[in-house]
């Protein structure tokens, strides 16, 4: 088995996940990740270690329709089509690799992504077929108001007040490039596009904005929750389980990703 370092080739992985089962993307003791899952796979089908680093991290419970990875392996070019078919039938059906690629040293998941796309969906009715992938709200939801407090969000960087409190962060600076609500029937949308989101951030944004839906804040009130940089005056967090990171994005010279921003493949 080769150890040269130099001669590491650099592989890019895209993959869709249900989080339901799993405390998230990052490893962590005493805890069963998306990234445990397949790099423990990996390991198994590559017969070296490996140390596979992901373009960011989900929380417990939530899922991914686009995720973005890559990995390093000291060897020959590997068949990326049959590691591809291997890892899909070794894998939890919770997992499924979409493509894999060889590509430059020079990128990498996390830090050459340009930015990152998440969907919320909340179901306005019972939906058997959506339970778990959604946040029932069977009240009315005001959406024009709710688009209306969204815009607020591009106008500021510091997003203290729906960041995780007491996480271990350099900034809780982002900048958010997209924000809105979409309604699709009896499902409502939320769509957030960032160079980077802070821990618990979308949830927490989409908790605050329902509040401002049911006319429970204004959008003045919303206005000001991001003035405070202050969590306790943010609205509650949103379940999980509604929440899909969908795209992943990289400087067309680095990668072309195969999938664009979507709605889950469900819909």
């Amino acid at each position: 088995m080769l150890s040269d370092l130099s001669l590491n080739k650099r592989y890019l992985l895209e993959l869709s996940y249900n989080g339901h089962n799993y405390h998230g993307w990052q490893m962590q003791p005493n805890a069963h990740t998306v990234q445990e899952e397949l790099n423990n796979v990996l390991v198994l089908l590559l017969k070296q270690n490996i140390n596979i680093v992901g373009a960011g991290r989900t929380d417990t419970g939530v899922h991914a329709s686009h995720f973005v990875a890559h990995f390093d392996y000291a060897g020959d070019l590997i068949d990326c089509r049959q590691l591809q078919h291997k890892l899909n039938r070794f894998l939890k059906h919770e997992i499924r690799i979409d493509r894999i690629e060889h590509v430059s040293d020079d990128f990498h998941a996390r830090f050459s992504a340009k930015s990152r796309t998440y969907h919320y969906m909340i179901s306005r009715e019972k939906q058997p077929f959506l339970n778990g992938l959604s946040w029932l709200i069977e009240g009315e939801l005001e959406i024009d108001l709710m688009n209306k407090a969204a815009e607020k969000l591009l106008n500021y960087k510091d997003f203290t007040s729906f960041a995780r409190l007491h996480a271990d962060t350099r900034t809780n600076d982002c900048n958010i490039m997209l924000a809105q609500c979409q309604k699709h029937d009896k499902i409502f949308i939320f769509k957030i596009q960032a160079d980077r989101f802070l821990r618990n951030m979308v949830r927490a944004i989409v908790g605050t904005l329902v509040e401002v839906g049911q006319s429970k804040l204004g959008i003045q009130d919303f206005e000001d929750i991001i003035k405070a940089k202050d969590r306790s005056k943010a609205g509650q967090s949103a379940p999980p389980q509604g929440l899909f990171l969908t795209e992943v994005d990289y400087p067309a010279e680095l990668y072309a990703i195969s999938k664009t921003s979507s709605l889950p493949w469900f819909f």
